[in-house]
């Protein structure tokens, strides 16, 4: 039996800190690695891109597999752990590989490598990701130390990819004549590999062994019975139909696509619209780390005092209402002018509030997923925590480069091209970089609220599931599907 109360601290930390690995992993791909190899390797950023897609494409496809494999899985150590295990040491190296790729290679053959390490990264990486976090919804059945799982979870994933990413860029790439950035510095992306690497494989096998001894109190799998494949197709189809997870899908579809333009954009915004300094967006980057622990706090107070549906529809309200709102404001002429200190506190400390609810959001929506497992339960008797996250997984991935890519139409629409410098950026370039940032986010997360809305489990309704799962009793007719 799962625990019913609250899990310790070390569990939650244990349970957390595998949330560092998917950061370093993501913060790595999204952010860095088509400079990497487009701008300091010389590999054409079509084939960059393409590679990319490809290896996300494969694994996008991979989540349902694993996840309904780590759910009928027969072990000795259970059906989670052992795919975790799985992953430690294969992940770890094709991500060192990843950023050490030979010297000598170059054009089909250094896509080559890129596609090849990045598919094993990623494929590897679900083998941990999916049932780790499918775990939260078996370590505790209580309703608001979910939440308090998922908050460690996130935290650690937007403090450990930021951590990394600062130690390169501020440690690793050293300057030089000719050089002033540092980027064209081989030997600290290699070291920035191995670090990443390292820093992997540690919270991998800190959440796979600190979570190791609760083994004998998770859901056990379904009886053994024969399976075909349309058999496997039928029972996934039946699993994921159910309203509350739809929802929770499509609303994650919309809002990674808010997010993906909004990763896009936003260097856009700092240097084009308010043209900041590169040490102001310094401190806008650092700041994330005051986010990520206001969003430890906040989201499970909120989501003990509203109920996670309304506690998520109220910070996701605020938080889609907030991130534009300077941009709006600019564009109306009521925010101090650029170059102004005013200017950067006021936008500092909205960007710190804004994420910080964005970040709680991301851990009440995570925490939701969980509560959909008894339901499922009661409905077709079997435990499917891995295809429930495995599905979550599946839309951010596939949905991951569409944001990108209506990003990069806004940019083509306000007429900014690549190698433009800020100054050389027409008036009208500007505000139409501002609307379209402002506008497609405000739509995007509006239709993400609506599609929230549809969820129909309060904590009422889950403690009714788990006292009819005590009971032997069904779920409440609510609960069929429609």
């Amino acid at each position: 039996m799962s625990e019913t109360g609250k899990p310790s601290l070390g569990t939650r930390l244990a349970y957390g800190i595998g949330g560092g690995a998917g950061g370093i992993k993501n913060n790595g791909f999204e952010y860095v690695l088509l400079l990497f190899y487009s701008q300091i390797m010389g590999l054409s950023a079509v084939l960059v891109a393409a590679a990319l897609w490809i290896a996300l494409l494969i694994d996008a496809f991979s989540d349902p597999v694993v996840g309904y494999w780590s759910d009928n899985l027969r072990t000795r150590w259970g059906r989670r752990h052992p795919l975790m295990y799985a992953a430690m040491i294969p992940v770890s190296i094709a991500y060192f590989f990843v950023w050490n790729p030979p010297t000598e290679l170059s054009g089909f053959s250094l896509f080559g490598w890129l596609l090849a390490f990045t598919v094993v990264v990623r494929l590897m990486y679900t083998f941990f990701e999916v049932p780790s976090t499918a775990l939260a919804a078996e370590l505790t059945q209580d309703y608001d130390a979910r939440t308090s799982l998922m908050s460690f979870r996130y935290f650690f994933a937007w403090v450990g990819g930021l951590s990394v990413q600062i130690i390169l860029f501020f440690f690793l790439l050293v300057p030089s004549e000719g050089d002033p950035s540092g980027f064209f510095h081989i030997p600290g992306w290699n070291t920035y590999g191995l670090i990443g690497a390292c820093c992997i494989l540690g919270s991998i096998a800190i959440t796979s062994l600190g979570t190791h001894r609760h083994i004998p109190h998770l859901k056990a799998p379904p009886a053994a019975r024969k399976l075909t494949p349309f058999k496997i197709l039928s029972e996934i189809w039946e699993t994921i139909s159910n309203p509350s997870f739809r929802a929770l899908f499509i609303a994650t579809l919309f809002g990674l696509l808010a997010s993906g333009i909004s990763a896009t954009l936003n260097q856009y915004i700092n240097g084009f619209f308010w043209k900041f300094t590169n040490v102001q967006i310094t401190g806008l980057t650092v700041a994330v780390y005051i986010s990520a622990v206001l969003a430890l706090v906040i989201a499970p107070i909120v989501g003990r005092i509203f109920g996670k549906k309304r506690a998520a529809i109220i910070i996701g309200f605020l938080a889609f209402t907030i991130a534009p709102m300077p941009v709006i404001l600019r564009q109306f002429g009521l925010l101090p002018p650029n170059g102004t200190e005013a200017l950067y506190i006021i936008v500092l400390s909205v960007t710190v509030v804004d994420l910080a609810l964005i970040i709680a959001y991301q851990m009440l929506a995570a925490s939701m997923v969980a509560d959909i497992v008894e339901q499922n339960e009661l409905s077709t008797g079997r435990r499917s925590e891995g295809i429930y996250f495995a599905g979550i997984s599946f839309m951010r991935k596939l949905a991951q480069g569409v944001g990108v890519l209506t990003a990069s139409g806004i940019l083509a629409v306000a007429a900014i091209t690549p190698g433009m410098r800020p100054d050389a950026a027409s008036d009208e370039a500007i505000r139409t970089l501002g609307w379209g940032y402002a506008i497609s986010l405000l739509v995007l997360w509006t239709i993400m609220m609506v599609c929230i809305s549809f969820y129909r489990i309060s904590r009422e309704d889950h403690e009714a599931n788990l006292e009819a799962l005590r009971t032997g009793g069904t779920a409440p007719p609510r609960f069929e599907k429609s």
